[in-house]
């Protein structure tokens, strides 16, 4: 019959209160269900993707948990502002960047990024030992070498990022900024263009970041990445409206 809804799954999935959940955070940063609105009631859920109360109501939880919505007593489940959101959630994060027409939310991204890894060049200038200095240094070579090569480059490139922070010992912002990048790293419009010269630039970059660690000089660290994850982003992010998020 054409009146026929067509089947919640194309494939029923195994983890069933998990796959609604995936949807329901979609549907929400998306706005189908809008801030300020109940969420629909559980016979609604259920129909909707063919799945028990037990399934729905384990959702909702994980939702609660991730800030999306807040269960009140007779008034239902109502959608949470954005401003509730666990931004640091995987699956919240990866439906905002989807919906982020004009890259705000990869802005913000970058600049936590540059904020936690400037902090992490000027405590790696003080602390960084010979092998890291080496390492560095090895990276940034071999990166002069692959800069026609922008997939190996880029793997160079998040390895001499990632010595930087473990030699900063900051393992929290080394996660936070591990676990951002995880959601984007794959994605075009966070990486980009890839053209020869653009990787030749970045690695000037790198190369000033090394030289002020390499010096032991804690400030000239941090604002070389400072100035490196921002020109970097601005350029990869084109004329895609005027990044305000960037400025100092």
């Amino acid at each position: 019959m054409s009146g026929t809804p067509p089947p919640a799954w194309t494939r029923r999935p195994a983890n069933l209160a998990r796959a609604v959940t995936a949807e329901l955070v979609e549907r929400i940063v998306r706005g189908v269900h809008a801030p300020g609105t109940s969420l629909p009631p559980e016979p609604i859920l259920c129909e909707t993707f063919s799945v028990s109360r037990t399934v729905v109501r384990e959702a909702v939880k994980i939702l609660q948990e991730k800030g999306l919505v807040q269960v009140r007593q007779g008034a239902g489940t109502m959608i949470t502002p954005p401003s509730s959101w666990d931004m640091l959630d995987e699956l919240v994060l990866a439906a905002a960047i989807a919906e982020d027409d004009g890259l705000t939310i990869l802005d913000d991204l970058v600049v936590t990024r540059r904020v936690l890894e400037s902090d992490m060049a000027n405590v790696a200038a003080r602390v960084a030992d010979e092998q890291v200095i080496d390492q560095l240094r090895a990276l940034v070579d071999r990166m002069d070498e692959l800069v026609g090569d922008h997939v190996a480059y880029h793997e160079h490139d998040r390895a001499f990022h990632d010595t930087i922070m473990q030699a900063s010992g900051n393992r929290i912002a080394r996660g936070v900024v591990r676990a951002l990048e995880s959601q984007v790293v794959n994605t075009a419009r966070y990486m980009g263009r890839t053209e020869r010269s653009l990787c030749v630039a970045s690695n000037r970059g790198h190369r000033r970041i090394y030289e002020r660690i390499a010096a032991h000089d804690p400030d000239g660290a941090a604002e070389a990445m400072f100035t490196h994850i921002t020109e970097a982003w601005v350029v990869r992010r084109g004329g895609s409206g005027d990044p305000v998020r960037l400025q100092r």
